[in-house]
């Protein structure tokens, strides 16, 4: 088989110098090369972490550096890229609702407003492809693809970029999650006090973010990341690692497929700038930097959404809210979410049980039982921020429904401690760890840990 040697430019500038790192992240096992010649990471730069490795060089401090980590990709995944590489377009379902959509998932799209929109079964309907359909569907009813001029056949194609990135084996951070955080901005970007002052680009901006904001995750945290000396850490220097991958990524799919080509050289700067500001937000560590900005805000009564600052601080506020909104929706999906991002948790604990690394704080599942975990969460993260975005609704019939269901769902996990406790000797929790596990949450998610 023959190989095709591909180079491209593939440094991203930027005004600001410190953000001209030399990454870029595009799709295929190719080698891209920047201005300066220097090789740059592709997209997807880690979708598995190779822990054979791990234990042979975690105490000589020598990952990444003596011992290059061989990447191989998936067969689905190598040719998929291969088709991009050579111009192929892949062959899906290109149209919004053709024959080939089930009657029951044009039916969900008809109600993709609802809060109660179950995207799990969207997910099955749409068989494993409900990021890219429900991405499409909001593009076309935001009036986006014509306000853009936007060509429909490279939309769905960077779609499908953004969609396969994500990690399939992920129990929390895949497909699905973007979907899911995707309908909820759908839903907050339609609260009438926020609504009136969007603009085509800030919509646009949320629901891109929305989508992107957690591509190529690793199903590891940060600290994980940072305690192995994964290449990603020191690149970004151990601040927002994940997040900054996840916009680069983002920006290396959007100059690959050339989406936003046909726009003027400073907008898509724009774009840019604003993708990795809404993405950055995500980190939870800075959690209480917004949250004391949007409270300052409301007290002060100084937001005015005419000026394109605070209306991108709400949309970051928005996204945030999204991106956690988990503990906010009817119990039998709060219950899956909950249960899927501890699953994900005990693997990494397991990985560093396994290589003799020190296991992460809620990520030991002996010990973090996913009630106490759920209820720490929820009464340290999830309740003060949606307090204050219900203040900024005014009460909104939405907000009002999202906090019914938080401190529905926190009684419902709260009534399933005792249980826990009880079959603790056989189990994930013990009474005593259950305790401490509340009372310590807000210290332990400002690390990196939380949802």
């Amino acid at each position: 088989m023959s190989c095709l040697m591909v180079e491209r430019c593939g440094e991203i500038l930027f005004e600001n110098p410190d953000q001209n790192v030399k990454c870029v992240c595009m799709l295929g096992d190719v080698r891209l090369r920047g201005q300066t010649g220097v090789p740059a990471e592709r997209r997807g730069s880690y979708p598995f972490i190779d822990f054979r490795l791990l234990n042979n060089t975690t105490h000589s401090g020598e990952i990444g550096t003596k011992k290059k980590v061989k990447r191989l990709l998936s067969f689905q995944r190598y040719f998929h890229a291969s088709r991009l590489l050579r111009g192929i377009i892949p062959q899906a379902p290109l149209h919004l609702l053709d024959e080939d959509y089930l009657g029951q998932a044009r039916h969900m799209l008809s109600k993709v407003g609802m809060w109660d929109f179950d995207i799990f079964l969207f997910d099955r309907l749409t068989n494993g492809n409900s990021l890219v359909t429900l991405l499409c569907h909001l593009f076309n009813t935001h009036g986006l693809i014509h306000h853009f001029k936007l060509d429909m056949v490279t939309l769905h194609r960077f779609l499908v970029m953004v969609q396969e990135d994500y990690h399939s084996q992920n129990p929390y951070h895949n497909a699905v999650h973007a979907a899911d955080v995707t309908q909820a901005m759908n839903c907050y970007l339609k609260e009438p006090k926020l609504a009136s002052f969007l603009t085509p680009l800030d919509i646009m901006l949320g629901l891109l973010a929305a989508a992107a904001h957690d591509v190529d995750h690793p199903g590891v945290n940060q600290p994980f990341l940072i305690k192995t000396n994964h290449h990603l850490a020191n690149l970004y220097q151990n601040m927002s690692v994940l997040e900054n991958h996840h916009w680069r990524s983002t920006i290396g799919m959007l100059r690959e497929s050339r989406l936003l080509a046909h726009l003027p050289k400073e907008m898509t700067q724009d774009i840019e700038q604003q993708l990795g500001s809404l993405i950055l937000a995500t980190d939870i560590n800075r959690q209480n930097e917004f949250l004391t900005r949007l409270k300052a805000h409301l007290h002060n009564e100084d937001l005015r959404l005419e000026d394109v600052h605070d209306r991108h601080f709400m949309l970051q506020i928005a996204l945030k809210c999204a991106d956690i909104c988990n503990p906010c929706r009817i119990w039998e999906m709060s219950k899956q979410w909950s249960e899927r991002v501890c699953e994900e948790f005990y693997r990494q604990g397991d990985l560093e049980q396994k290589f003799e690394l020190e296991i992460s704080p809620l990520c030991n599942q002996q010990k973090d039982s996913i009630p106490s975990i759920q209820i720490g969460f929820m009464t340290y993260i999830v309740e003060p921020l949606f307090r204050e975005w219900a203040r900024f609704t005014g009460n909104s019939t939405l907000s009002e429904n999202m906090l019914s269901h938080l401190s529905h769902n926190k009684a419902q996990w709260k009534s399933l401690l005792p249980t826990q406790h009880r079959s603790s000797s056989g189990g994930r929790g013990s009474p005593d760890h259950a305790g401490q596990g509340t009372e310590n949450e807000e210290q332990t998610v400002t690390k990196g840990n939380a949802p």
